[in-house]
């Protein structure tokens, strides 16, 4: 099935959207971009998802992240599924939501983007949208890609959590550990020398030491 690999550059496609037609690369400019998928309009988990995200977009956009969504549904259906998102929400009913929604009723990006899902089907037999999270770097290339079954809603919180560990790691020489949060230490890099990572750190490096005597886990607290 086609799809995105990591290191790949996204596709510059045009598409209808609630917020009028785009080009993709336009649309990004020199963003950070999150493109998420979801299996159809006026759905359970998707409604929560596109909820939980309309309330984190101003913790992206202050990570200079523009966010886009899409759906197999025609741009009428989203802007009419947009206030029901925002009464889920708590809000006024309106048809729009803090980011745009692709309209893909043919499934032609989704074929495209290898977002589909095989295992679940809408009524007419056809495979619905799996829910797909592509972030791409200020440079259009496809950083990480996270792949949920359409009936496994998203944890919104780890999307930001990985955005963090992404931009962190794109400027400087270190790896976010495991469970790892902005403001805790991190690793740094096994390819640095000792020598250029004093230097680089100068809050200090932390070696455990390990049976094997390699000097492989090097912690430093997290730099600026």
């Amino acid at each position: 099935m086609p799809g995105l690999l990591l290191g790949d550059e996204a596709p510059n496609f045009e598409a209808d959207t609630t917020q009028g037609r785009i080009r993709f690369h336009d649309f990004l400019g020199d963003s950070w971009g999150i493109l998420f998928s979801h299996p159809r309009d006026f759905t359970p988990v998707c409604t929560t998802e596109l909820g939980r995200a309309a309330k984190l977009a101003h913790e992206f956009s202050k990570r200079n992240v523009k966010m886009i969504a899409l759906s197999i549904d025609s741009v009428q259906d989203h802007l009419s599924w947009c206030k029901d998102i925002n009464a889920y929400n708590g809000e006024q009913p309106a048809e729009k939501l803090p980011f745009p929604i692709i309209a893909d009723k043919n499934r032609e990006l989704a074929v495209k983007l290898g977002m589909l899902d095989p295992d679940e089907l809408d009524k007419d037999g056809m495979p619905l949208t799996a829910r797909v999270v592509f972030i791409f770097g200020p440079d259009k290339k496809l950083k990480l890609s996270i792949l949920y079954p359409a009936t496994t809603g998203r944890n919104f919180d780890e999307i930001l959590r990985v955005v963090d560990s992404l931009q962190l790691t794109a400027y400087k020489k270190v790896a976010t550990p495991v469970d790892w949060k902005p403001g805790d230490s991190v690793m740094v890099v096994p390819t640095l020398p000792e020598e250029e990572a004093k230097k680089l750190f100068p809050k200090g490096i932390f070696t455990k030491e390990l049976p094997s005597g390699k000097k492989y886990l090097r912690y430093t607290p997290q730099p600026e």
